[in-house]
């Protein structure tokens, strides 16, 4: 499935679907579509079509809010929209499940005005109205208990059945000092499928000592507090299960170093000098520490790797995503091949994505792919240090602190000099990367900040 800001139905749904009721014209069933590895559920924002309306291809359908942005849904074929199954505002919509329907003839839109889709059926399946129930005179006269007794058997045989992934399975495998078992698990997918963030979800509650959630008790005395309950956004339910899941599965630990940028700041003073007559981008801190962490990452490779299991998949493209705070949750758009990209460059392309990440519009193209994450909590809120959590299934993320002025002591024992000095501190997976490998990637990282103009090189 191509992943864009806006997509077609055509590519989340399967060809026309043809009801054995002779009464039910051809018809295209509309599915909510997975438009990243971590989605299993959307909501709709809102429909720009309505019910009876021509669709044209082109043209949009509706607003998709997913785990990481709002997309754009658009139509790929000519027709009618005949039925809309869910609303604006309706969440929690699971993957492939039938969000509306679309027709040929405009003369068909009225037989499904009050069509349902079918409980039992499978996600873009829809069942006509029900019909009047049969008289008690067409009904047999009389029914054995024998064939009931073998529907149920034969119902329950298919209950038992279960439906997962095959990295469902893998990862219910790798895990199995939790005990892990897949008929405990109740699937999220298409059909009751069981899908690999099903078996990480349980995984996260066992290590907690909970098989499934739980609904918070109320604290004491809490019925005399004035409060308000904020709904979690999409994009917040995600942050909160990938983070939860990474401090309990990755073995985290932390070094932290003081990096004198006494030369980078005057390095950017110039480059922006140069910028402010050619008509560019200013240059942040952040611009500069972004490159450094590329060229360290080209340098040491080992930390530019994931966890496999079986293996370790070390990458070739350096890329590099940058956290950003919105309103909406926190984004990390991606900042793709930047040890190969300049400044200016990787400064345009940072204030372009965190823009688009504060107005909730990155496709997802710009926020996957990454092999290392930034955080930078200095420049902004200047936070001294902090260890950041790493972002799955990466292996580190630097967590950048503020700048400070501090006091040296000088060559002689009566003098004395100033030095600006940041904290930065890189969470390692001790998995794929060892201590004295993070700790020679920092020095790596060091060296491109004390000495600058090697960046340029």
């Amino acid at each position: 499935m191509r992943f864009s800001h806006t997509f077609s139905y055509m590519q989340a749904t399967p060809g026309r679907l043809f009801s054995t009721n002779s009464d039910l014209p051809p018809h295209q069933a509309i599915g909510m579509p997975s438009l990243s590895p971590t989605m299993t559920e959307g909501n709709i924002a809102r429909w720009l079509k309505k019910e009876g309306d021509k669709v044209s291809p082109g043209e949009v359908l509706c607003e998709v809010e997913t785990d990481k942005a709002t997309v754009e849904m658009e139509c790929m074929e000519e027709g009618y929209l005949a039925k809309i199954i869910h609303g604006d505002g309706s969440k929690e919509i699971k993957v492939g499940e039938t969000i509306a329907i679309t027709v040929e003839e405009e003369g068909d839109i009225e037989k499904f005005k009050d069509y349902k889709v079918s409980e039992s059926a499978g996600p873009t399946e829809v069942q006509p109205p029900s019909e009047p129930a049969p008289s008690k005179k067409e009904e047999a006269p009389t029914e054995t208990d024998e064939p009931k007794a073998a529907k149920t058997d034969k119902v329950s045989h298919h209950e038992h059945r279960i439906f997962s992934s095959p990295l469902a399975r893998k990862l219910a495998e790798d895990n199995k000092l939790f005990s892990v078992s897949l008929s405990s698990i109740k699937g999220t997918g298409p059909g009751g499928r069981i899908l690999k963030a099903d078996v990480e979800d349980y995984l996260a509650s066992q290590t907690m000592g909970v098989l499934a959630p739980v609904k918070a008790k109320e604290p004491i005395g809490a019925q005399s507090l004035g409060y308000v309950d904020i709904p979690n956004s999409q994009i917040r339910k995600v942050t909160a299960s990938r983070l939860l899941l990474s401090k309990q599965t990755i073995p985290h630990y932390y070094l932290t170093v003081d990096t004198c940028v006494d030369k980078l700041i005057e390095l950017r003073k110039e480059l922006n000098s140069l910028q402010e007559v050619s008509g560019g981008k200013r240059l942040s801190i952040n611009d500069l520490v972004i490159k450094a962490t590329a060229l360290a990452l080209r340098k040491i490779p080992q930390c530019n790797s994931s966890w496999m299991n079986d293996f370790i998949r070390q990458y070739h493209n350096v890329n590099i995503n940058v956290a950003v705070q919105t309103d909406n949750g926190l984004f990390v758009p991606v900042i793709k091949d930047a040890d190969k990209k300049g400044l200016a460059t990787i400064a345009e392309e940072v204030k372009v994505l965190a823009q688009k990440a504060k107005e909730n519009s990155l496709k997802p193209e710009e926020y996957e792919g990454g092999t290392f994450t930034v955080s930078n909590l200095g420049g902004p809120f200047g936070i001294k240090q902090f260890c950041a959590i790493i972002n799955p299934p990466q292996s580190a993320i630097l967590a950048v602190g503020s700048a400070e002025r501090r006091v040296l002591p000088g060559s002689a024992p009566d003098q004395f000099e100033f030095g600006n000095f940041m904290s930065v501190t890189l969470s390692c997976d001790h998995r794929v990367i060892d201590g004295a490998v993070g700790a020679e990637w920092l020095r790596a990282f060091k060296s491109y900040i004390e000495n600058p103009q090697s960046m340029l090189l």
